[in-house]
C-alpha cells in the first residue's frame, strides 16, 4: 500500500498524526548532512617543497592520491613565530596563533613558576601505562579551544575524539580539553601511553598492541633503502661531515642497524627511523577499529601526528638521503592509513586534511658549501653578553631574569629596586641587541607590541607568536639561514623564513572538490575551514577564515 492510499483510509485526526509524523522524516533528511569522521594528519617538519620534490618517487595511494583528488593549496603559511611544534600543533587545531591560545613554545618561562615550563606538563596528574614523567600531561596549559573541542560542544558530547602521536604535544594539543583519549610514545618503554587527565586505566586494545611488542621486532631490523641507490640522485651523499650519527655506528650513511644501542636509549632512537612512522600507522589502524570511529550517530574526529619525519629532519638536514627515504616511506604509510579509512568508514564518508606544523633549514654546513650566508648566534652568548651588560650599564646584571625563545624577561623586582623605567629600559636593551650582533634581525619590546593584537595575515609574525601573560619583555628575529645555538651536525626550525613557513595543506574526502590553489592562505584557516563545512561554530580563539565552501541543505 502507497502513501497516498494509506491517508484515504485514516480517520481525520490519524491522517494528521502520519503526515506530521512524515513530516519530520522529510525534514530529517533534508537536515545538514555532515561527514562520519573528520580526520586531520599531521606531518611533523615537513616542508611544502617535499611534495613537489619527492613527487617521482611516491606511489599513487599517498600523497598523489591526496593531490589529485582533493582541494591543494600551494602556497599554505604560518603566520607566527616560533615555529615549533607545540606552538604549531595548537595553532593548527585552535584557528589562532600563540596571542591567544598561549602556547608561545615547546617549553617557556614562567614568571609564575619561576621556572622553565613544558606545554603540556601538568603535575596533577599520573601517567596511566607507565610510570615514568613522560605520563604527567594534560592540556591545561593551552587557553582557548580546538576543532576537537567544538565537535564535542555542538554534538552535546556524543562525538569521539581520538588523538595520537609518537611526541605527547602532538597528541594532547590536537585533542584539545574534551577528547576521549590521546595517546603517546614512552621512550623508555616503548609502549603509547596517556595520563589520568583522560582516563585511569589504558583501554584493552591498547594494552593488547603494547603488547606485541613491535618496537622490539622493528629494533631487530636494519633502515634500508626503499628504492636503488641512484634513485637518491636529487639528495646530497649519503655521507656528510654535518650529518648526526644518530646509532653510533661511525658513520651516517645506509644502511642504519641499531645494535650498537643500549638498553636504555634504543626505544628512544628507534623514533629517528620510519619505523616510528610505520608504528604511529599500526597504532593508529588499531584505534580506528577499536574506537570504531566513524560508526557513531553524528561525526567523530581522529587526530595523528607523525613525529619521526622531525626527528630524522634534525639529525640529517632536507637535503638528506634519510629524509628523502623517509617521505617515501611515509608515502606508503600514507596509502595503508587511507585504506584503513576506506575500509573502516567508507570512500567519501570521512573529511580529512593533511599539513604540517612547521618546516626546517638546511644544514649550516650544506648551506656554507654552497656559499650561501648562514652560521650560529649562540644563546648562550647572548644571554652572558646581556647579563654583562646590565652589570656594565646598571650595575647589577639581575635585572635580566631569563632569555629563552630569542625573548628577554626582566626582573620586576631588580628594577623597581634600582628606579628603572621599563618602557626606557627595554629600549636600551632593544638598542643594544640591534647593535652588537649582526644576525640580529628585528627586534620589539613589550611596549612596540602592547597596543596591537593578533592578524590572520603575515603582517608581523612576531606579535602573532607573542602572549602577554606568558611572552618576555623583548623579542627578536634573526636573519635568514642563522640559528640561535650552535648545531654542527643536523638543523633545526623556528623562524619566520619560508624555509620554516611555508608547508603543505591538503583537504581530501567529503564533498572536496578536485583542484590546486595557489592563494595565499594561513594554517589559522583550518578548522574555520572544517567548522564552515561541517556547519559547526568556529572554536573560540579563532581569527582565520574559511578557504573552501560550505555545504546546501540537500532538497
Amino acid at each position: 500500500m502507497n502513501f497516498k492510499s494509506l491517508f484515504t483510509c485514516l480517520p481525520k485526526r490519524r491522517f494528521i498524526l502520519a503526515a506530521l509524523l512524515l513530516f519530520n522524516q522529510s525534514s530529517f533528511t533534508q537536515q545538514r548532512q555532515t561527514p562520519k569522521l573528520v580526520v586531520g594528519i599531521v606531518v611533523d617538519q615537513m616542508r611544502y617543497d617535499y611534495l613537489t620534490r619527492f613527487e617521482p618517487y611516491f606511489g599513487g595511494n599517498g600523497f598523489k592520491r591526496l593531490m589529485n583528488n582533493g582541494t591543494n593549496f600551494t602556497f599554505a603559511q604560518f603566520n607566527y613565530i616560533p615555529t615549533i611544534t607545540g606552538p604549531g600543533h595548537s595553532s593548527i587545531y585552535t584557528g589562532t596563533t600563540p596571542f591567544h591560545h598561549g602556547i608561545v613554545g615547546n617549553d617557556w618561562y614562567s614568571r609564575i613558576e619561576k621556572k622553565l615550563v613544558y606545554c603540556t606538563e601538568d603535575a596533577t596528574v599520573q601517567g596511566v601505562g607507565t610510570g615514568t614523567e613522560e605520563g604527567k600531561n594534560s592540556p591545561k596549559r593551552l587557553i582557548t579551544n580546538t576543532i576537537t573541542d567544538q565537535l564535542k560542544i555542538a554534538t552535546s558530547g556524543k562525538s569521539k575524539i581520538i588523538s595520537l602521536s609518537i611526541k605527547d604535544r602532538a597528541s594532547i594539543l590536537p585533542g584539545g580539553h574534551s577528547a576521549d583519549g590521546a595517546f603517546w610514545y614512552d621512550h623508555d618503554k616503548g609502549n603509547f601511553i596517556t595520563s589520568t587527565y583522560y582516563m585511569e586505566k589504558l583501554p584493552q586494545w591498547v594494552a593488547d598492541f603494547n603488547n606485541k611488542h613491535l618496537p622490539d621486532e622493528y629494533l631487530a631490523q636494519q633502515w634500508t633503502l626503499s628504492l636503488p641507490k641512484e634513485k637518491y640522485f636529487i639528495s646530497s651523499e649519503d655521507e656528510r661531515r654535518y650529518e648526526t650519527d644518530v646509532f653510533s655506528e661511525g658513520k651516517t650513511s645506509f644502511p642504519h642497524q641499531f645494535d650498537k644501542l643500549d638498553s636504555l636509549t634504543k626505544y628512544g632512537t628507534l623514533i629517528t627511523t620510519p619505523f616510528g612512522n610505520q608504528l604511529l600507522l599500526e597504532f593508529a589502524k588499531e584505534a580506528i577499529i577499536n574506537e570504531n570511529l566513524g560508526k557513531n550517530i553524528v561525526t567523530d574526529f581522529f587526530a595523528i601526528s607523525f613525529s619521526s619525519t622531525d626527528y630524522i629532519g634534525h639529525a640529517y638536514g632536507p637535503n638528506s638521503v634519510e629524509v628523502q627515504d623517509t617521505y617515501i616511506k611515509l608515502d606508503t604509510q600514507i596509502a595503508e592509513l587511507l585504506n584503513a579509512l576506506d575500509k573502516q568508514v567508507g570512500k567519501g564518508n570521512y573529511l580529512l586534511f593533511l599539513t604540517a606544523d612547521h618546516g626546517v633549514q638546511e644544514t649550516v654546513g650544506f648551506l656554507k658549501d654552497l656559499h650561501i650566508p648562514a652560521g650560529f648566534l649562540d644563546n648562550n652568548l647572548i644571554f652572558d653578553s646581556l647579563k654583562a651588560f646590565s652589570k656594565r650599564e646598571f650595575k647589577d646584571s639581575s635585572i635580566i631574569e631569563n632569555y629563552s625563545n630569542r625573548q628577554i624577561f626582566f626582573n620586576k623586582n631588580s628594577m623597581a629596586s634600582n628606579n628603572l623605567d621599563q618602557v626606557k629600559i627595554g629600549k636600551v636593551f632593544a638598542d643594544y641587541l640591534k647593535t652588537t650582533f649582526k644576525e640580529i634581525a628585528v627586534v620589539y619590546t613589550r611596549d612596540q607590541l602592547a597596543d596591537k593584537t593578533a592578524d590572520r595575515t603575515s603582517k608581523n609574525l612576531i606579535l602573532n607568536g607573542f602572549n602577554f601573560e606568558r611572552s618576555g619583555d623583548i623579542a627578536f628575529e634573526l636573519i635568514p639561514y642563522y640559528l640561535t645555538y650552535y648545531r654542527e651536525k643536523g638543523t633545526s626550525h623556528s623562524t619566520q623564513y619560508s624555509y620554516d613557513t611555508h608547508i603543505p595543506l591538503i583537504f581530501f574526502g567529503w564533498h572536496i572538490p578536485k583542484q590546486s590553489i595557489s592563494n595565499p592562505v594561513y594554517i589559522v584557516d583550518i578548522v574555520p575551514t572544517i567548522a564552515n563545512l561541517i556547519g559547526i561554530t568556529e572554536p573560540n580563539g579563532c581569527i582565520g577564515i574559511p578557504i573552501l565552501g560550505g555545504v546546501q541543505v540537500q532538497e
